[in-house]
Order: structure tokens, then sequence, then C-alpha cells
């Protein structure tokens, strides 16, 4: 798929938000339910249409930004050695925010359900979208895991995405699975388990970039970085 596909499939979806919102806004009430805690419960609303509009919006917006990174980092020629994977990660990110905006006004019209229960499965599949793109990503500014030490040296970003990538596929996994084993304090666990990657993956950088220094086998991005 060329890459001009990949922006129309994005502003499709974007589309899709603002149509759907638009088509059910005379059924929902005066003040929209739009954010639920962990338990699933609600503890946040809005006038109907901000509580309709606001999603779209922000879509929209977002949709602009994740379009516009290619071009606009100073390593775009990197972004563009895996630009097939990032923008098939762009299109799963804004589906799982149109599946969001779909739940929320479903719910919204006296179908209430678990929200939360809901969710589960598809933060999963993001997860793995995540680590998939990470596993191919190359060294730049805004996409991965961006630390002094993976941007500083080609070898130190790719050997933490390595590892980082097959992380975050094993935490969607966990994540979906969670949903049935063990509901009540799914999100909990999830938000602990994708902590405990950012901490470690950031710990592993730092030491991979030293062990390597050490052995002088880093290959400085930046040479002014040398003592």
């Amino acid at each position: 798929m060329k890459l001009n596909y990949w922006i129309i499939a994005a502003l499709v979806i974007v589309f899709a938000t603002f149509a759907v919102g638009g088509a059910l806004y005379s059924q929902l009430p005066s003040t929209v339910a739009t954010h639920w805690n962990g338990a699933g419960e609600v503890n946040g609303t809005m006038p109907k249409f901000w509580g309709v509009f606001f999603l779209p919006l922000l879509i929209f917006g977002v949709t602009g930004l994740l379009l516009a990174i290619p071009n606009i980092d100073p390593l775009k020629s990197n972004i563009q050695k895996f630009k097939n994977y990032y923008y098939g990660f762009v299109i799963v990110f804004l589906l799982y925010f149109f599946y969001i905006y779909v739940l929320s006004l479903y719910w919204n019209l006296h179908s209430h359900f678990d929200m939360t229960r809901m969710l589960m499965p598809a933060m999963g599949a993001l997860f793995v979208s995540i680590g998939f793109l990470m596993l191919k990503a190359k060294r730049n500014f805004f996409i991965g895991i961006r630390t002094p030490w993976t941007l500083s040296s080609d070898e130190v970003w790719d050997r933490t995405h390595k590892l980082g990538g097959k992380l975050f596929i094993a935490v969607g996994i966990i994540t979906a699975v969670l949903t049935v084993l063990t509901f009540d304090t799914a999100m909990w666990v999830m938000v602990g388990l994708i902590l405990a990657v950012a901490l470690f993956t950031t710990v592993y950088s730092y030491i991979i970039f030293h062990k390597l220094e050490k052995e002088g086998k880093v290959t400085l991005a930046y040479p002014y970085l040398k003592k």
C-alpha cells in the first residue's frame, strides 16, 4: 500500500468519527458521560456538544501531528526505513480511538455496560501493535523508546527496541487475557506492567550504552558527546 492510501485511510477514520457523532447527536442526553475509572464507573461528564465532538476534534488534531512526524523529524530519513509499519500503526491507533468513541456513544444511549471490560482487549491489541512498531523502528526523535542513550547510538537503539518490542507484545497479550482471568484488577495490573516495561527499557538502554562504551563498540550518533 502506497503512502497516499495510508493517508486516505486515516482521513476516512477521522471523517467517520464526525459522521457517527452527527448521526447520533439528537438521540443523546444533554449531559454525556465521557470518562470512566478503572472499575468501569463514570467519573467525568460534558455538555452534549463537547461530549459528542471533543474526541473527534482531538482525533483530527492528533492525526495531523502523526501524519506530519515523518516530514518534520530531523532523522526523517530513518523513518522512511520503516514508514509502512509506522503508518500501519497510525491506522491501528485511530481505529482504537474510533472504537472508544463508538463505545462511549453507545453507553450514553442508555445501553450501559462495563466500559473497562470492553476496552481491555482493544488496549491489548494496541500494545501488540506498538510492540511490532518498536521491532522495526529506527532511531528518531518522535517514535519509540527515546532515552539519552538510545538517541546517542544506533546500536543501543536497536538492541533496546528489539527487547522493548517483545515486551510490549507480551504486555498486550497479557492485557487481553487479564480481562477474562482477573477482571477486577486487570486495569491496574496493565498499568503496572506498562510502567515496569518503561522503567526496565530505560535502565536497559543505560546499561547497554555503558557496556558497549567500555568495550569500545559504541558508535555515537553525536560525536560531540565523546569525553
